[in-house]
């Protein structure tokens, strides 16, 4: 994923070190620069970022004020020639802060806490999705909830069925075509007029048969071509 910043500093030559320093590094696009603070703002309104690099001693509206003002802050990495702001600038949670002339190494360093903190943010926004699931009646008052992507095998016994799960296994009162039709047709797979089964946990294909969990499940003739097209497709 490549990430957007904007330079805002009122320095020519600040602005074309940072410029340099960002050819340098993959996946990080340079949007835009501004020389002051304002025109910052108003490219906002109506643009986002992920990173802007940012000094603090401008014309109009400094760099702390201008963080201030912010409604929903990037990544902001502050760029200065003094020290006495670092402080404050940190209690505005800035991610670093930069004393010019910035040295590549540094510079790098501030990169890497970028990339740390979008990984780390992806991992919590993966971990609190809920994964697809579907309940099914085990018993008369029992509804249990089957993760899609444990689910294995479903086979048909008669007005019943078996599902097998890396969980476990379970008997519910069901026709295996409806339960079919409930699950993702790109996922999961009728075989035979007695098997659906998951296309992700096929282990081998061997003839007219696969093998799921150290178990061969054989492929009906109906369903010879489609299921092979499907399988070597996905």
């Amino acid at each position: 994923m490549v990430l957007k910043s904007l330079i805002i500093d009122d320095e020519p030559l600040a602005i074309e070190v940072i410029k340099n320093h960002l050819l340098q590094i993959n996946d990080i696009q340079l949007v835009d620069t501004f020389s002051n603070a304002i025109d910052g703002l108003n490219f906002l309104k109506n643009n986002s970022v992920d990173i802007i690099f940012l000094d603090i001693n401008m014309p109009l509206l400094d760099g702390l004020n201008f963080i201030k003002s912010l409604e929903k802050k990037p990544c902001i990495i502050i760029t200065s020639a003094h020290s006495q702001f670092a402080l404050e600038s940190f209690e505005l949670d800035v991610l670093d802060y930069l004393m010019k002339p910035i040295p590549f190494p540094r510079f790098l360093k501030a990169i890497n806490k970028v990339f740390n903190l979008r990984k780390s943010q992806n991992s919590i926004e993966n971990s609190t999705v809920e994964k697809p699931f579907l309940f099914v009646k085990i018993d008369k008052k029992k509804m249990k909830k089957i993760y899609l992507d444990d689910l294995l095998v479903v086979e048909s016994l008669k007005d019943y069925l078996k599902i097998t799960t890396t969980e476990g296994k379970y008997i519910i009162h069901h026709t295996l075509s409806n339960f079919t039709k409930r699950l993702p047709p790109k996922n999961f797979i009728r075989i035979h007029r007695s098997h659906t089964i998951s296309i992700a946990k096929i282990d081998v294909i061997e003839g007219n048969s696969v093998e799921i969990g150290g178990l061969r499940y054989i492929i009906g003739r109906s369903y010879v071509d489609q299921v092979k097209s499907q399988i070597l497709n996905t």
